[in-house]
């Protein structure tokens, strides 16, 4: 996933908004002695983690905006009139000390937070969503965008300054910048309160799962689990102050991990139950209130904007671009789907002698694969140790397909003892990137897997990307070694093609940098980095023995590999379900906000025909983070819609030789470096030839039609 924040580097202007003063508590040295005041001296500025402290960020924050604030004022005020340069690229050069405020703020709260962070987020959202409303609701700085954007033919551009031009129109309309002034002031109320919403939803979340995780009375209910997982559960349990118990940690998902393994069904169902309840227990942590007023607030918006519902007004600017193209998509597949899923739990139950609950699906699952192909998890483990991962894994495949190469340093300063830091050099030996490895899970660490950038490649800044990843692996014992799942390696490939789409950026706006495409695309390059987990070539090169190094045996390969397609119904029932009710929640009016959130949930996916049983949603509404807490709101169906742009291209690469210099430099070129400087598709079919066909995406999901399968 792709960690995106809130819109910063174009916040401003005048109106009635003032910046934020730095707070009383702030000290005179504090303010003078800010790392975050100036760019960092580092190589590629990468930021002074060394010197950063908490009480930094306020007192940054506030000059950051006043410096902006300042920026926009001379832009919109200019006298003369207005020109590419003296508007559009000045506007891109401003408010620089925000955007590397903002930056690191956001990444480390996602990252290594704790409660003076959260306070601040909590102080900031609106603050911020105020200054990045003043931008595209002043008028005067609006009439000359407009005006440009009227003469753009006449302009002389190039094309990546004339889009960048269109851009710009297209985000100050989608703002509000065409409506009247008492509608901009409704909108700019409401844009504080969701601002507000989505930040206490996501605390929330994760306050509640360190608060309420899963309690064990005795060992012997933890049957099933190695003694590396007991061992990490008795740790947990002595942290919580919890001497003689055990804690298993809930992961985001619904389905945790553990299910897979405890051998007793009723504390697989306790498990499960206590997943499901996140978010609507009541209590401090409750959901639900949010939710309603958040999805109202969000529909408010979009009426407000012209939309029928917030779901047309976010696809607007997707390659989606409205709810009926999305609809179909996911409903082409909802009962395949869902068929799929029936005959998988029939056979689930016919293995277990009696039928079975959503509880029960991964133990018996396992067991079945194990049954059907002679392998389980158990014995994938061992050949996934981290750093082979890592460096002989995702590093290795990288360097085959595009000639970089990396060099781990420590003399940079790391935010937390585990983060590592590796130079990337390109193919001709220079500097490309730094990028920061963050693979420990932790309770000050959001859930799930992302990438983001504390510095992103600009050739009008002359800038380079330093770039992380950050996933959640449980950290072992001391003394004993990262071994991962198979699901874990496939995220780390995932998440390291976000990092590629980053670091191989080379475009000249910083508006246009890397991953600064649709939502609906960001995915697709990072989903085509996972095709070189199961490669020939690279899984030799990493799936070694931890203890013998011995290499993965070919037969137990070929068992993978034959396995692509078992449990497909379960997982992309799941995964459709969450998407579908991203969807039912944002394509509703105001009137149609539900009392009942958990009621209206069951009826939506009832609605949808994914109302399975034995198939939760992967996530519920009142911890679905990608809907509630932004970035993906309406937007969870985008890992499908990349999906078949993806599989189309797995393709490609697959009848074009594979893991070749010549196949890399090709993406590279046509897709990876162009950010968003073009139109999404454009570059999909500049790189592909043609547009993507379903066809691949079916196969692969197991949805082909039977005549179509061998």
């Amino acid at each position: 996933m792709l960690a995106i924040a809130a819109s910063l580097g174009l916040a401003l202007t005048q109106l009635s908004y003032a910046a934020p003063q730095p707070p009383a508590a702030a000290t005179q040295e504090a303010t003078s002695a800010n790392p975050l005041l100036q760019a960092s001296t580092l190589p590629l500025q990468y930021p002074r983690f060394d010197q950063i402290r908490d009480e930094h960020f306020l007192p940054a924050f506030a000059a950051g905006m006043a410096e902006e604030l300042k920026d926009i004022d001379r832009i919109a005020g200019s006298r003369a009139p207005a020109t590419f340069e003296n508007t559009i690229v000045a506007m891109e050069k401003s408010g620089r000390l925000l955007h590397r405020v903002s930056a690191t703020f956001e990444n480390l709260h996602g990252a290594n937070t704790n409660d003076t962070l959260d306070a601040i987020d909590r102080e900031m959202s609106p603050k911020l969503a105020a200054q990045h409303d003043a931008i595209h609701l002043n008028a005067k700085l609006f009439k000359r965008v407009e005006t440009l954007y009227n003469q753009r033919a006449k302009l002389g551009l190039d094309a990546e300054s004339k889009y960048l031009l269109e851009r710009y129109y297209q985000d100050f309309v989608l703002a509000g910048a065409k409506l009247s002034k008492a509608d901009q002031d409704k909108l700019k109320a409401i844009n504080g309160q969701i601002a507000t919403l989505q930040t206490t939803f996501a605390q929330n979340v994760l306050k509640e799962t360190n608060a309420q995780a899963f309690v064990v009375d005795t060992r012997d209910e933890l049957a099933g689990l190695s003694p590396a997982a007991i061992d990490a559960a008795t740790t947990a349990a002595k942290e919580r102050g919890l001497e003689g118990k055990y804690v298993i940690a809930l992961q985001n998902t619904t389905t945790q991990a553990a299910l897979a393994e405890l051998e007793n069904p009723q504390v697989r169902a306790r498990l499960l139950a206590a997943s499901l309840a996140r978010g609507s227990r009541g209590g401090e942590f409750d959901n639900r209130a949010v939710v309603q007023n958040l999805a109202r607030l969000r529909a408010e918006q979009a009426q407000l904007l012209g939309y029928a519902n917030f779901a047309a007004y976010s696809l607007a600017d997707q390659t989606a671009k409205d709810p009926a193209n999305v609809n179909r998509l996911l409903g082409e597949l909802a009962k395949p789907a869902v068929d799929n899923a029936r005959r998988e739990g029939a056979d689930l139950a016919k293995l277990a002698g009696a039928p079975i609950t959503a509880a029960d699906w991964d133990f018996y699952t396992d067991k079945l694969r194990a049954q059907r192909f002679a392998f389980d998890e158990k014995q994938l483990k061992p050949y996934f140790e981290l750093d082979n991962v890592l460096v002989n894994g995702v590093f290795f495949a990288a360097t085959k397909l595009y000639g970089i190469t990396f060099k781990e340093r420590k003399d940079l300063p790391v935010y937390q003892s585990d983060v590592r830091v590796f130079d990337v050099f390109d193919a001709d030996g220079k500097p490309l990137a730094i990028f920061l490895a963050d693979m420990y899970a932790r309770g000050n660490k959001q859930g799930g897997a992302w990438m983001n950038e504390y510095v992103s490649q600009s050739s009008l800044l002359g800038t380079k990307s330093v770039v992380a990843n950050h996933l959640n692996i449980p950290k072992p014992p001391a003394g004993q070694p990262t071994l991962l799942t198979f699901d874990e390696v496939t995220t780390a490939f995932h998440e390291f093609g976000h990092a590629l789409h980053g670091m191989f950026s080379n475009v000249k706006y910083p508006r246009f940098s890397g991953t600064s495409v649709p939502r609906d695309f960001v995915e697709y390059p990072s989903q085509v980095n996972e095709m070189w987990a199961v490669w020939p070539e690279v899984l030799a090169n990493y799936a070694k023995h931890y203890q013998t190094g011995a290499p993965m045996p070919a037969a137990l390969l070929q068992k993978v590999t034959a396995s692509s397609k078992f449990n497909k119904g379960y997982v992309t029932t799941a995964y459709l379900s969450a998407a579908l009710l991203d969807q039912k929640w944002h394509q509703l009016t105001p009137a149609q906000i539900p009392q009942d959130v958990l009621a209206f949930e069951a009826a939506a996916l009832k609605d949808a025909g994914v109302d399975e049983p034995l198939v939760p949603p992967r996530y519920r509404t009142t911890y679905f983070s990608h809907a509630f807490a932004g970035g993906y709101s309406a937007g969870y169906y985008a890992y499908l819609w990349a999906e078949k742009l993806d599989a189309d291209s797995v393709v490609w690469f697959k009848e074009n030789g594979g893991l070749l210099r010549k196949n890399g430099d090709w993406f590279r070129k046509t897709l990876l470096s162009r950010g968003g400087t073009a139109d999404a598709m454009e570059l999909f079919r500049n790189f592909r030839g043609r547009d993507a066909v379903i066809e691949p995406l079916l196969e692969r999901r197991g949805l082909a039609p039977e005549k179509n399968k061998q």
